[in-house]
């Protein structure tokens, strides 16, 4: 989901027409407008500014990930559920930036049922709120506060759509690990559009650094093609309107001791 916190940055302003203010214009809501919002939401920024920009975005955020053919949820949801055949609406799941909800919507009709939600944005946690799918939703900002969860509590963290450049930073993979049982699983997800090679490049560095201390093992990485539709011709896959993204699942290992925070 677009959703989260970007690095430290120096701060810029978005555009004064922001999503809502389109939303009640005469013109119906265009592709164009969706491009608009989406670059802005990757720009860097203060964390306040970020967490501005997806309150107003919130009321539009599912109609233009629509827009987008936007599939990570479904496609992060499934890739999960095929590594997890069993127990999975015994499974506690924290969805680290939740947004408005979409995946867990996923992995609810996936069979998953018990579900905890972290957000930066209250507009977005207020939407997810309404879908009663989440337990809890709690209110944090993942560029600086640590998880607001004890060690070793879930079952499964996922992470999905925010893992980006201007979004949360790579850094938070700890974070992630800390906060999951020794033998659950953690899934996350990435773009693999130009613009976010670089970050791409640091997350896997990351993963692979924490693989070799065997503080968790790889499960699943699965390649997406058609990730969601391209904002710019210039980020669009060759002979395609459309981006890739990339689905890591990886296991936390059993022997690790327990630290609870």
């Amino acid at each position: 989901m677009y959703s989260g916190i970007t690095q430290a940055a120096t701060p810029c302003s978005f555009d004064q027409k922001t999503p809502q203010t389109l939303k009640m214009e005469d013109n119906p809501r265009t592709f164009a407008d969706v491009q608009k919002t989406v670059l802005s939401c990757h720009k860097e920024s203060t964390s306040e500014d970020k967490m501005s920009f997806y309150d107003s975005w919130s009321e539009l955020y599912e109609e233009d990930v629509m827009f987008l053919d936007y599939r990570a949820p479904l496609l992060a949801a499934e890739s999960l559920a095929a590594v997890m055949r069993e127990n999975r609406d015994q499974a506690l799941v924290l969805d680290v930036a939740c947004g408005t909800g979409l995946v867990a919507l996923q992995l609810q009709r996936l069979g998953f049922r018990n579900f905890h939600g972290v957000d930066g944005s209250a507009g977005m946690l207020e939407l997810a709120r309404s879908k009663t799918v989440y337990q809890t939703l709690q209110k944090s900002m993942l560029d600086t506060d640590s998880l607001p969860a004890h060690s070793d509590s879930y079952d499964v963290v996922v992470i999905v759509g925010a893992l980006s450049e201007g979004q949360v930073p790579h850094s938070i993979l700890p974070e992630l690990l800390r906060v999951t049982k020794p033998g659950g699983f953690v899934c996350m997800t990435t773009r693999s559009n130009t613009s976010n090679q670089l970050y791409k490049e640091q997350l896997q560095t990351v993963i692979e650094e924490m693989e070799q201390k065997t503080l968790w093992e790889r499960v699943r990485v699965q390649e997406i093609e058609h990730w969601e539709k391209a904002t710019s011709v210039h980020e669009a896959e060759k002979n395609t309107e459309y981006i890739s993204g990339i689905i890591y699942v990886y296991r936390k290992s059993k022997s690790q001791d327990k630290n609870d925070n």
